[in-house]
């Protein structure tokens, strides 16, 4: 689980947003399974999958959409379970702000 984190973050971090997406489509219901949804790994995971749907600069309105949906979820999991003040909840939140900051930016010219 934790190797496919960190390839995904990688592949992320490479801007290859599709192969980062595919992979951490096939691992996320993997790690629900083994670790839980409440599980670090788990979360880091979905927030990494997040990342990759507003960070690309190919991303839809839908999928910017559900990148946000999916972060407040995370994030609201990750302070239940790990406490406002744990970096992994930290680096959701923040993760939250900029994806609502890109659907934002996404219906603010959509509309003009």
């Amino acid at each position: 689980m934790i190797e496919a984190n960190n390839y995904g973050a990688l592949l992320r971090y490479l801007k290859h947003f599709k192969e980062a997406k595919a992979l951490l489509l096939k691992a996320i219901p993997m790690a629900r399974r083994v670790r839980g949804d409440g599980n670090d790994t788990t979360l880091r995971m979905q927030g990494t999958y997040a990342d990759s749907l507003y960070e690309d600069p190919d991303a839809t309105s839908d999928d910017l959409r559900e990148a946000v949906t999916m972060l407040e979820d995370t994030e609201r999991t990750a302070r239940r379970v790990l406490g406002s003040a744990n970096p992994t909840t930290v680096e959701l939140n923040d993760s939250l702000q900029y994806s609502r900051a890109a659907l934002r930016a996404r219906d603010t010219s959509s509309s003009v």
